[in-house]
């Protein structure tokens, strides 16, 4: 009697059966979800533009989101968890992961709480990239991208699992510290030194065309909400919105109008002061555009002039 052995497994019949199991996952299979690492990391350069990523919990921007989605659906995030296109994730290029953040659709006025747990979005003028849901939740997963408002919270916890109670506690470590106590203080005038004298008035500049308009007065900053991340609340945005290519921002008005000259054969340009955390800044802008492909064109335009800070912003 011949013994009979054990049938083999081809090689080939393996790998298809991987090959299988991998696009199952990136046409939307069940992603097991992964604890990640708190990450800030270190500068990193994407397409010869260098990036930073530092702690920011002042962060308050406005430009456009895009979203990604089955390409990405199960591989590993920038922190160590799993994408998974279903749940309310972002990727943003230098905020600290993971981290709450709130988006805004300044469209619809739609508002959710995404889990920032990656890195990107590496296409000029986009300032976050949504997972396919969190696109889905802000209403605009056909159009491809919208103007937002993204606006730091704080850190999130590390286990995406955590339930919506904990979202927002603070980190283990991370106490709020007692403030040193604080005595009165008087003061009195000063006279003024022997020898010094009063310094004269700035000079005006030469070539303005026009005064400077008002400061705008900054939007407020939204509270942390109480809402679960995915939770979509609301909220009130401007009737009229502009998309503007912002050139560079100065503290110095002299070197503000310096960049619009070298712009005006660009386009229309014009310099807009600004409040910033307390710091007066001049913002060098072109535009308004009415659609986002003539100021991602712009923008293209712009970046060839070697101004590599420059970007999108919607007022």
């Amino acid at each position: 009697m011949v013994q009979s052995r054990p049938a083999r497994f081809p090689a080939v019949r393996l790998a298809l059966i991987l090959i299988a199991f991998s696009l199952a996952a990136c046409a939307g299979g069940k992603v097991t979800p992964t604890t990640g690492s708190y990450k800030v990391g270190a500068p990193y350069q994407i397409k010869n533009v260098w990036y930073y990523p530092q702690e920011n919990p002042n962060y308050d921007e406005t430009g456009l989101a895009s979203w990604y989605g089955e390409q990405f659906h199960g591989r590993r995030t920038a922190n160590g968890e799993a994408f998974d296109m279903d749940l309310v994730t972002a990727a943003h290029k230098t905020l600290p992961m993971p981290t709450l953040v709130r988006i805004t659709n300044l469209e619809n006025g739609r508002s959710i709480v995404a889990r920032v747990n990656d890195r990107g979005p590496f296409v000029a003028g986009r300032i976050i990239d949504l997972s396919r849901k969190g696109a889905e939740l802000l209403g605009f997963r056909t159009q491809g991208t919208a103007p937002v408002r993204v606006t730091y919270l704080g850190r999130a916890p590390l286990d995406p699992r955590a339930p919506a109670q904990d979202l927002y506690a603070t980190p283990r470590g991370q106490e709020s510290i007692q403030a040193a106590p604080v005595a009165a203080v008087s003061s009195a005038a000063l006279s003024t030194p022997a020898g010094v004298r009063e310094a004269p008035p700035a000079p005006v500049l030469r070539g303005t065309t026009s005064p400077l308009p008002p400061v705008p007065q900054a939007a407020p900053r939204p509270a942390a909400p109480a809402a679960a991340i995915g939770e979509v609340v609301t909220v009130p945005v401007p009737a009229r919105r502009a998309v503007y290519v912002q050139a560079g921002a100065f503290t110095s008005v002299e070197n503000a109008y310096r960049l619009k000259a070298r712009l005006n054969p660009v386009g229309q340009t014009s310099v807009a002061p600004a409040q910033i955390d307390g710091e007066s800044l001049f913002r060098v802008r072109i535009g308004p555009f009415t659609n986002v492909s003539d100021a991602d064109a712009m923008l293209a335009r712009v970046l060839q002039l070697g101004l590599q800070g420059a970007k999108i912003v919607v007022d």
